[in-house]
């Protein structure tokens, strides 16, 4: 491994983070969406340098290795708005639940109508749970986690960046009601959006996403079942 290669890709990707964050907060459009700008600069600049992906692999599991305390870290604002669970923690459950199984039959009909085969419809089925969990269900589906993983990025990505947007078309202002629908939808990156309008939305977008996962895992085998 080219340590100096690792570093410079890794402070590269920070000083995209930096950019498309300062402008992400100074002009709030879905065009300079984190992820979405922040992985379209380091692409082009590593297209611009002729380097290839290989390089990157290792400087991304090492920042991959903080995903796991980032994603925890969520359940603070949970934990400082566990008085909603209380309230309407049944509620939750059904809207979370009405969600996952909506997203995912969806997904899958529409690949089901296309006439894509089976293992696609597995792996879009996915599109909305968060990245670990989609791995296994579409592994012990017999589907490809590698198409998985790039469905629910695709889907994270455009969730958080056009997400609130949409709900705000949409004339949807309740905090509880924009938090369960970024989270059930967009998982970690629609909770991490969620955060940035107040903490009760990113609290309840993090509850979604973690909802989302155990339903997403009832349902799938059903769903498998009726349409493959």
């Amino acid at each position: 491994m080219d340590y100096g290669m690792t570093l410079a890709l890794i402070v590269l990707t920070l000083i995209a983070y930096r950019i498309t964050r300062y402008l992400f907060l100074k002009y709030p459009n879905p065009l300079f969406n984190m992820v979405l700008l922040g992985t379209t600069i380091v692409i082009g600049v590593m297209v611009i340098c002729d380097i290839p992906y290989a390089p990157y692999e290792p400087a991304s599991k090492i920042m991959t290795f903080l995903l796991g305390p980032a994603t925890v870290a969520l359940a603070i604002p949970l934990y400082k708005n566990r008085q909603l669970l209380k309230d309407f923690g049944f509620l939750i459950c059904l809207s979370v639940a009405a969600g996952s199984f909506l997203s995912m039959a969806s997904a899958m009909l529409i690949i089901k109508l296309g006439g894509l085969d089976a293992g696609v419809m597995i792996a879009a089925g996915t599109k909305s749970v968060t990245a670990p969990v989609a791995v296994e269900i579409v592994r012990l589906a017999g589907g490809d986690p590698s198409l998985a993983v790039a469905f629910v990025v695709a889907t994270g990505t455009l969730g958080a960046a056009f997400g609130r947007d949409i709900l705000t078309l949409a004339r949807i202002k309740d905090e509880m009601a924009r938090g369960l629908s970024l989270g059930t939808v967009a998982h970690a990156q629609g909770a991490a959006m969620g955060l940035l309008e107040s903490e009760k939305t990113g609290a309840m977008g993090s509850s979604a996403m973690a909802l989302a996962a155990v339903f997403a895992s009832l349902f799938a085998p059903l769903l498998i079942w009726l349409l493959v």
